[in-house]
């Protein structure tokens, strides 16, 4: 496998995992683990970059701590972190210090990091094509690469949606809903970033969890999602050697690698 990605969870069925499957735990007892004086160090890892990218925003997100696979009901365990924490955890240059110390504290390479969840989705067209996106310049992660649409599922969705205010606190998030807002991200996310109605997008389904290996195993949730709209790539047979690979993103990547090992036995 591409040395840029490592697959944490692949959905066993061909048909990949629903909604009505999936269950979300919130807790803090999955938020990141603190390290002595590595508020400051995260502060000034945070200045360096918003220097560098001024664009660049912090805003709360979920942390994916674990996942369990009970039967077909597949719970995410679920804490709260936020961009700025990625930026001074996952990203930063002693990213493998911080998962080398993880593994010898805790048994667990990931405890002090970030490791915000992100969604993305392999959009397949109703004339067989799938849609990658050039990401921008202006962006904190993999600037100028070929992407597949996706973002990230938003803590503060939830709480608008609940009507909720004030700080994002882990009580406050009703379960469902945070459910609800894992698969809904990804199609905010193709309408912001395809332009296309809801009406055309079929109902997403997950098809495994990718770990981006060059932002220290960051995962992100990948769907499958149908377009009823016609759109040269034909991802079933992608070379990873071949020009176009080179060019993908380590989330496109860990999409197409699932989509593979899910559906594509299907097609």
């Amino acid at each position: 496998m591409d040395p840029d990605i490592s697959l944490l969870f692949q959905c066993p069925s061909p048909k990949g995992i629903t909604e009505a499957q999936v269950r979300a735990e919130l807790s803090p007892l999955y938020d990141r683990r603190p390290l002595p004086g590595d508020r400051a160090r995260i502060e000034t890892a945070w200045v360096a970059r918003r220097q560098q990218s001024p664009w660049l925003f912090d805003g709360t997100k979920f942390r994916l701590h674990s996942i369990q696979l009970e039967g077909d009901i597949l719970t995410f365990c679920l804490g709260l972190t936020c961009y700025k924490d990625f930026v001074g955890t996952n990203l930063a240059d002693a990213a493998g210090q911080l998962q080398e110390r993880g593994r010898e504290d805790l048994g667990n390479s990931q405890a002090y990091l970030a490791e915000p969840l992100g969604v993305g989705a392999m959009l397949h067209t109703a004339d067989d094509k799938f849609v990658f996106l050039r990401r921008s310049q202006c962006v904190g992660e993999a600037p100028g690469k070929i992407d597949i649409p996706g973002g990230h599922p938003e803590p503060q969705v939830v709480m608008e949606d609940a009507a909720l205010e004030g700080p994002v606190r882990h009580q406050d998030l009703p379960r469902e809903s945070v459910v609800k807002e894992l698969f809904c991200s990804v199609l905010r996310e193709i309408q912001d970033e395809v332009n296309l109605p809801l009406p055309t997008l079929s109902n997403p389904v997950l098809l495994g969890i990718a770990r981006n290996e060059t932002s220290a195993g960051r995962c992100s949730a990948e769907f499958y999602i149908r377009c009823s709209l016609n759109s040269e790539q034909d991802v079933l047979t992608m070379e990873q050697s071949g020009d176009f690979w080179k060019e993908l993103c380590p989330s496109a990547k860990g999409a197409i690698e699932l989509y593979r090992g899910v559906m594509g036995t299907c097609q």
